[in-house]
């Protein structure tokens, strides 16, 4: 059973961004996307999908060949053990 439409009014802007940033990454319309994460919110089990979650996205995949070696470098050096030290 469908209801009648319903219109938000002052969606804040970063709830505005996070449903169109959401409708781009999975190739939907706003609206379903809105439908999607009301249907994961409350919990309605429609939704197929797992929930997602997006909040380190911009952590991942941003490193450079360059950054990830030194990075790789600088755990090596932490791992070793000085030997002196545990006699």
């Amino acid at each position: 059973m469908s209801w009648k439409p319903i219109t938000l009014r002052n969606l804040p802007r970063d709830v505005a961004q996070r449903i169109r940033r959401i409708a781009e990454e999975e190739k939907l319309s706003a609206n379903k996307a809105v439908i999607r994460l009301l249907e994961e919110r409350a919990g309605s089990g429609r939704s197929k999908e797992k929930i997602r979650h997006h909040d380190l996205d911009a952590l991942a995949g941003r490193w450079s060949k360059r950054e990830a070696g030194a990075f790789d470098r600088a755990l090596a050096r932490q791992r070793s053990v000085d030997e002196d030290m545990w006699k």
